[in-house]
């Protein structure tokens, strides 16, 4: 029986996409606010522009209770859920990608159709993924004076 909460595997599930996406030569941020007001687990950023963002649900209940990801389709070029690696995978719905990880790898079990973002929505994205990546790293020398 695993003893872990909901708080642990969703960091060990966001953990392994990270490396795993990290490995596909994109770049993660995690916790990244979005125009729409709504927080996405992760969203990864390719050599070539192209962004993934990755819902994590750490268990089915997670999963069920959640009635706001269809809403990361406008934000995201491919969208995915990742889940750890004893989640029954039939729930998750085919128009969108599967990830299946723990702390130390994942896989990618079903690769979504891609879904080109627009223009304007594109360069938003990318000028909030790197103002948002700057401030973070601001803050690693102290005082968190670059970011609220």
């Amino acid at each position: 029986m695993n003893t872990q909460t909901r708080p642990e595997i969703t960091a060990e599930v966001t953990d392994g996409v990270c490396r795993l996406l990290y490995h596909h030569q994109m770049s993660c941020l995690t916790e990244l606010r979005l125009g729409n007001g709504r927080r996405l687990d992760v969203l990864a950023l390719g050599a070539k522009g192209e962004l993934w963002a990755v819902e994590v649900k750490s268990s089915v209940a997670d999963f069920k209770a959640d009635q706001k990801w269809e809403s990361y389709v406008e934000y995201c070029d491919r969208l995915f859920f990742a889940v750890p690696m004893d989640f029954p995978k039939e729930l998750i719905p085919e128009s969108v990608g599967l990830i299946v990880a723990d702390r130390f790898e994942a896989a990618i079990l079903r690769m979504p159709e891609e879904q080109k973002l627009s223009a304007a929505r594109r360069k938003k994205l990318l000028i909030s993924f790197g103002q948002t990546a700057a401030g973070r790293l601001g803050n690693t020398i102290g005082d968190n004076v670059f970011m609220p």
